[in-house]
């Protein structure tokens, strides 16, 4: 299709693969390229796992790079049968750069491990402005979800943050709950949410709910956004028991383009993506596996593309 866009796509190197040719799971001319663009599209890599090994490649960028809102729509879509998948149409808005995962660990004898959760003033209230910005465009409901009955230090801190910048926002209608009250809720009422803030761990793990809701990690797109760079990723990771069988659901990665563009200024061109995914979704003919089809996944982006208009 001629959209009348101009871009230069520059590969770069991550994970597993850069490690064996590296030792480095995150290269620097990696870094140099997305310093230099500003912005970069990921697709999930596999990285290194176990104790003493460097962080994620995921972490890794998030961190170098401040992307300090990870924001992950889940929506429900025609066609998707799942048995619940109605009215689902909610922003998981996730602290990005610090809570449990920090990397802050420690091991004190060969029995006992420690993790530092890290709650700073300064990223609870960056990150509960941009919930609050985003609903403004959206719903107008923010949700904040914390275990600050327990937490009182670290998620008291992050509550109270949401709680006062709920008062620069008088239009917005702003609730906060427990984590394990809202995970009962996304089951029973997913409608009443439409952005929900958290700390960093609790988003991650919310939003995998929440994709269980519409179909699956495979219909999770996601942007870290930051001041100065962002970067655009599906929410699932690489699967490597399944890489290379061709079956893996593209609409994730290709949703996280639209996103993309959306965040580059092209809203019109990233609007007609989403359409293009919702009407092979509604058609229900050309799917992946996960979805209950037989479809490759090349098949599918092939038949995205056929519907874009």
């Amino acid at each position: 299709k001629n959209l009348d866009l101009s871009f230069e796509f520059i590969m770069c190197e991550a994970g597993l693969d850069a490690w064996k040719k590296y030792k480095n799971q995150v290269p620097q001319k990696t870094i140099d390229a997305i310093k230099e663009t500003k912005i970069a599209y990921y697709g999930a890599a596999t990285t290194l796992s176990g104790p003493k090994t460097p962080k994620s490649v995921a972490v890794s960028l998030r961190q170098i790079f401040d992307l300090y809102a990870n924001v992950r729509p889940a929506k429900s879509r025609e066609g998707v049968s799942r048995p619940i998948n109605k009215g689902v149409d909610m922003v998981i808005v996730r602290e990005n750069t610090e809570g449990l995962y920090s990397g802050l660990e420690f091991k004190l004898t060969d029995d006992v491990s420690i993790g530092i959760n890290k709650i700073t003033r300064r990223c609870s209230e960056r990150i509960a402005r941009y919930a609050f910005e985003l609903a403004g465009r959206r719903k107008k409901v923010v949700t904040a979800t914390h275990k600050a009955n327990i937490l009182k230090e670290s998620h008291g801190l992050f509550k109270g943050v949401c709680d006062e910048m709920a008062k620069n926002y008088p239009d917005i209608k702003y609730w906060d709950i427990f984590v394990d009250a809202l995970t009962a809720k996304l089951i029973e009422k997913p409608e009443i949410f439409d952005v929900i803030v958290a700390p960093n761990l609790l988003g991650d793990i919310i939003s995998d709910e929440a994709s269980a809701l519409v179909g699956g990690l495979g219909l999770m797109p996601s942007a870290n956004i930051g001041d100065k760079y962002a970067l655009f990723e599906p929410v699932h990771g690489s699967a490597p028991d399944i890489a290379g069988k061709d079956i893996s659901n593209p609409i994730a990665m290709i949703l996280s383009g639209a996103m993309m563009l959306d965040y580059l200024g092209e809203r019109e061109i990233s609007e007609m993506i989403e359409n293009s995914v919702n009407e092979v979704l509604a058609d229900g003919k050309v799917i992946t596996p996960d979805l209950g089809g037989t479809a490759r996944t090349m098949d599918v982006a092939e038949e995205i593309v056929r519907k874009f208009r």
